[in-house]
């Protein structure tokens, strides 16, 4: 068979990133992304999925969606109507809720049209919430540093 190449170039030039950024400031950069990103969550009045803070996960947020409401419908709105995807809901939690990651090569505008683009779905599709996550997401990356350690 044929090898795939391009697998292993794409693998180099990631790690070539993750070398350059260093490995303590992309952990740091995606606890920042998170916190942001469970911030926006409470003020929006929804659930995370995940009840105890020791257990938060630095990659991905996985939210609730209030009852009576389906998280594949958002989902298939953010997709088809906005160009953008949301994590889906695995077994007992399947369109209960959707998932918002914030690791990788990922910046703050980018995290912030994710939050944004989510508002607007969930206005689109009628899920009730409280304005102004994305602000809250703004304060807390405002106000929390990046941690450089070259």
């Amino acid at each position: 068979y044929t090898p795939a190449i391009n697998l292993l170039f794409a693998l180099d030039a990631a790690l070539d990133m993750l070398i350059e950024e260093g490995l303590a400031n992309v952990f740091a950069r995606h606890e920042r992304y998170a916190e942001a990103t469970r911030r926006a969550v409470r003020t929006w009045g929804l659930e995370l999925q995940c009840e105890d803070p020791r257990a938060y996960a630095p990659g991905v947020t996985a939210i609730r969606v209030p009852d009576g409401h389906s998280a594949d419908k958002l989902r298939t709105v953010v997709l088809e109507k906005y160009n953008m995807s949301l994590g889906n809901g695995l077994g007992r939690v399947e369109d209960k809720v959707f998932r918002i990651g914030h690791m990788g090569d990922l910046n703050e505008p980018m995290l912030l049209g994710c939050l944004a683009t989510t508002e607007l779905a969930m206005k689109t599709v009628g899920i009730p919430f409280a304005p102004g996550g994305v602000d809250a997401a703004i304060k807390s990356l405002a106000n929390s540093k990046p941690q450089l350690t070259h």
